[in-house]
């Protein structure tokens, strides 16, 4: 009897072991759903992890990853000192979590600028800000829904009341019942509520949440509703800054160049709304090569007034200044690379040119609008330099995902080859693995024999956004094949607004811009003007509103999407250019 009472106490001690490390491994991870544009790379910038970290927990997933799939992720901070991420789950809403983590449903909105009661949903990754001087315990992964952490204070803040707010819009502003706030505010009993009062906030009584019925738990609605009520001013004058290098010497005399016109752009664009009747105080800053410090630019007591920030160019000043940003509440705009990583956690960047993951995803998207029964024909031209490698592999995977036919050919493929490839009522699109000028020369002239001896068939040629460089060389043959390239900037130097651009530039500058794709010039005028514009019209409320923006550029087009809900704004927008066997130029617009 005693054996058989030990070997009892045994078994529960170990499955009450095994219960323990199977929460401690689920508390020490969350699971990501991959959405359109993500990579590996940039889930794990995202989260501030390792990718390797990331493949340890998803075995595979270094080979191939796809949109809907679940991607456990390891938290970085296990220690309860740094923010953590939580994954909206069945049945939980704003309030369980302000519960949960005994936080106001504001502080939860502050820290996703991008959360709101149409994306809060299952499967949602939300950063949870913790407190790092606080010493109150979290309860991550409840048991049971009914069970909450226990503060050590108190009071978790104080709140200002300010004119018109009552007990109870206070009272969902925070997740808390009336009850609950005046029980941590006696003194209200007697006199109520007065504007100026210093109201001590309580942690939210969770065990008492059955207790208080449903008519007093605000729901998503109400909480996300209350923290967008927040007072959003227009902007009487808007004060823009310019960081880029302009005074540069010896083989980077051409970089400040094109800094230098990107500037002269923007100087229209602020002279064109000025017209209109905006209001702007531009400050500009010299920020030098990539040797120097910004630091004494960023240490101007002016620069911290700013509305908006244009730069910089050099990727070992992003950091700096996006930290500069961040702690400021600064819109950053960043015109040229599309490398760094700050967008991904910080919700004040703006990354005009798309990060490679979400341009090519766009690309593939739009390719497959575009031609529904397409035959594709990739014409491998890498000779092992991985060029476009990484648009090549993912092509393949979304060909194949849509069951697209598909084949691969060496570009040094015979006219017999070709052919063969060739199918009968469908649209076949040859697409090189290459976007040099070189590989052009080599394929042009066997296409071009190719759509001659096979008038039955419908040939394409698709391509890259640095065909642009070599129009005036191929254009008779782009004309012929029926080409097409993607591309995040292009303009038609013959349309109205380009050719106003351009002789207004020539008025200014007296000379012409740089044959350089992009143009600088047109660069600066459409950044300048978007943000600008924008912020004309709606003020610090901007980022409500961008989908309000239906402004036409000249060159560079912006459809802007946050890549998390605490992160920034990437540029998605991708044009097809097309050029016609009827000798026309055309630039599609997929929206």
């Amino acid at each position: 009897m005693r054996l058989i009472k030990k070997i009892s106490i045994l078994l529960f001690v170990l499955n009450a072991c095994v219960l323990h490390i199977s929460a401690q491994e689920r508390n020490s991870w969350f699971l990501h759903t991959i959405e359109k544009g993500q990579s590996l790379y940039s889930i794990a910038s995202m989260y501030g992890v390792n990718k390797a970290d990331i493949i340890t927990l998803n075995p595979g997933c270094d080979e191939k990853i796809y949109v809907g799939q679940t991607l456990k992720i390891p938290q970085k901070a296990s220690n309860q000192k740094e923010d953590i991420f939580h994954t909206i789950k069945s049945g939980e809403t704003l309030y369980r979590l302000t519960v949960m983590y005994q936080m106001s449903a504001d502080a939860i909105c502050d820290a996703n600028p991008g959360l709101s009661a149409q994306n809060f949903r299952i499967g949602t990754v939300i950063r949870i800000p913790l407190n790092k001087n606080t010493e109150t315990t979290f309860v991550k992964e409840p048991v049971q829904n009914n069970v909450a952490a226990t503060p050590q204070s108190r009071c978790r803040e104080t709140h200002k009341v300010k004119k018109r707010e009552t007990l109870y819009s206070i009272g969902q502003r925070y997740g808390i019942s009336s009850q609950e706030l005046i029980a941590a505010n006696p003194e209200l009993k007697n006199r109520g509520l007065n504007k100026g009062d210093e109201l001590c906030i309580p942690f939210a009584a969770s065990n008492n949440e059955d207790q208080r019925g449903t008519s007093t738990i605000p729901n998503d609605s109400d909480l996300f509703n209350a923290n967008s009520a927040k007072t959003y001013k227009r902007l009487s004058t808007i004060k823009a800054a310019v960081i880029l290098p302009f005074m540069l010497n010896g083989n980077k005399r051409n970089e400040s160049a094109r800094m230098v016109e990107y500037y002269e752009g923007f100087l229209m664009a602020v002279d064109s709304l000025k017209r209109t009747g905006v209001s702007v105080d531009l400050y500009t800053y010299d920020s030098g090569d990539e040797t120097s410090s910004i630091q004494s630019i960023l240490d101007k007591s002016e620069l911290k007034k700013m509305d908006v920030i244009f730069g910089p160019l050099h990727a070992e000043h992003i950091d700096p200044l996006a930290a500069f940003a961040k702690k400021n509440q600064i819109r950053l705009v960043i015109p040229f690379t599309s490398k760094d990583n700050e967008v991904f956690q910080n919700p004040w960047v703006y990354q005009i040119n798309t990060p490679q993951s979400y341009l090519y995803s766009e690309v593939y998207e739009h390719f497959n609008r575009q031609f529904p029964n397409a035959n594709v024909i990739i014409l491998d031209a890498s000779n092992g330099n991985g060029e476009k490698a990484e648009f090549i592999k993912g092509f393949k995977q979304e060909l194949k995902r849509k069951g697209t036919t598909l084949h691969v050919l060496k570009a040094s493929a015979s006219q017999e080859e070709l052919k063969a490839a060739l199918r009968l009522g469908k649209t076949n699109i040859f697409v090189p693995t290459s976007g040099s000028n070189l590989t052009l020369i080599k394929l042009l002239p066997q296409l071009k024999l190719l759509v001659r001896n096979s008038p039955e068939m419908v040939i394409n040629l698709f391509g890259y956004p640095e065909w642009q460089t070599y129009t005036k060389d191929h254009l008779d043959s782009f004309f012929e094949l029926d080409t097409y390239f993607y591309s995040s900037f292009y303009t038609n130097n013959l349309l109205p607004a380009a050719i106003k651009f351009n002789n207004g530039y020539r008025r200014w500058y007296s000379k012409d811009m740089a044959n350089t794709f992009p143009k600088y010039g047109m660069l600066g005028f459409d950044t300048g003007f978007f943000f600008l514009k924008g912020l004309s019209e709606y003020g610090t409320g901007l980022e409500r509103n961008l989908s309000k923006m239906k402004l036409t550029p000249i060159q560079t087009g912006f459809s802007f999407e946050r890549v998390n809900t605490w992160g920034g704004f990437v540029n998605k927008k991708v044009f097809f250019v097309r050029f016609t066997k009827d000798f026309e130029l055309i630039k599609l617009d997929f929206e």
